[in-house]
């Protein structure tokens, strides 16, 4: 084989060495880049939730317990989880339909798909459902926005 032919060979070979590696690559830097800007944490009760972040909403019930809650750190992306110490949702909620619920914006293990499908309430900038005694709620970085949060 000539010389000529051999580095032709070996430089196509290394180039698609690179671009299956690249294509590999991908998927995980997406999840590292998207997973980069969103913090989590597990709190024992509402009060110690609000004590640890100042963007988890007033309205969560001190009483609250087994509380979940993670956000977007750029924008006002937000979703939360937490057992209600009472029947029924915050008296900061008010009642209000799905079909206005927009689909949450960050995804954790403990939020569940098709939250926005089971909307019944709004508190605060917050969608919001009761299941038992467990209360899923989500903002949307628009309306955090909208609200002039954002400023």
């Amino acid at each position: 084989m000539s010389r000529r032919r051999t580095l032709a060979l070996t430089t196509a070979a290394s180039v698609i060495a690179v671009g299956l590696a690249a294509v590999a690559a991908l998927p995980a830097a997406a999840d590292w880049y998207g997973g980069r800007h969103q913090e989590s944490g597990s709190y024992a009760t509402g009060a110690e939730a609000k004590g640890a972040r100042a963007s988890v909403p007033r309205w969560l019930p001190d009483g609250a317990t087994s509380v979940e809650y993670a956000m977007g750190t750029t924008g006002g992306r937000r979703l939360l989880k937490a057992t209600l110490p009472t029947e029924g949702l915050p008296p900061q909620c008010t009642d209000a339909p799905h079909p206005g619920a927009g689909e949450p914006e960050l995804a954790a293990s403990w939020f569940p798909e098709g939250a926005e499908d089971r909307a019944t309430a709004r508190c605060g900038l917050y969608y919001a459902y009761v299941q038992g005694d467990t209360l899923y709620a989500w903002q949307l970085n628009d309306d955090w926005i909208k609200e002039g949060a954002g400023r």
